[in-house]
């Protein structure tokens, strides 16, 4: 089977079984717990991006990584892990929590859809094997990330529309 073969399945794979963790698992605690709580509890997976400097790092990687990913990537992990950082830094002051929930977030999904965009316009299924230690990253951990922030938009803008119906009484 061809590399970037493997690589795909195993991402794909990666999707599969975190959201059959989060079916089974994570939703069903995620409901019996208040939004502030989910929340902390997805910067708190996110406060570890600062793990995404590894692109950068002389043989963790290979040296033929494309720098163009590298790069981007490490940096974008790194800004989204002190964000919620900070979040998690700022969980008593709620204006301040929630602007850095926010704020990770959006820089997190940004950061993982332009890092897919480099990925596949540069061949990085095809040069995997220059991702080294680092190549559980994109197979295991952002599959995870991934999810956790299409899940953290799901409860901000329910929080959202319930607000609204509040403000707004019929």
């Amino acid at each position: 089977m061809p590399v970037a073969m493997i690589f795909q399945v195993q991402m794909v794979l990666g999707y599969v079984a975190w959201l059959m963790w989060l079916a089974g698992y994570g939703l069903p605690r995620a409901r019996t717990m208040p939004p502030e709580a989910v929340h902390r509890a997805i910067a708190t997976l996110h406060g570890f991006r600062f793990f995404g400097l590894v692109f950068i790092v002389p043989g963790v990687v290979g040296p033929h990584l494309p720098g163009e990913f590298a790069v981007v990537a490490a940096y974008g992990d790194f800004l989204t892990g002190l964000l919620a950082l900070l979040a998690l830094a700022t969980s008593r002051v709620r204006p301040l929590f929630w602007a850095f929930t926010i704020a990770f977030n959006v820089t997190g999904i940004g950061d993982l859809l332009i890092d897919y965009y480099h990925a596949v316009r540069l061949g990085l299924p095809e040069a995997a094997g220059d991702l080294g230690a680092a190549y559980l990253v994109p197979v295991l951990y952002v599959p995870l990330l991934m999810i956790t922030h299409i899940l953290a938009f799901y409860l901000l803008f329910r929080q959202a529309r319930r607000a609204n119906r509040v403000a707004i009484p019929s």
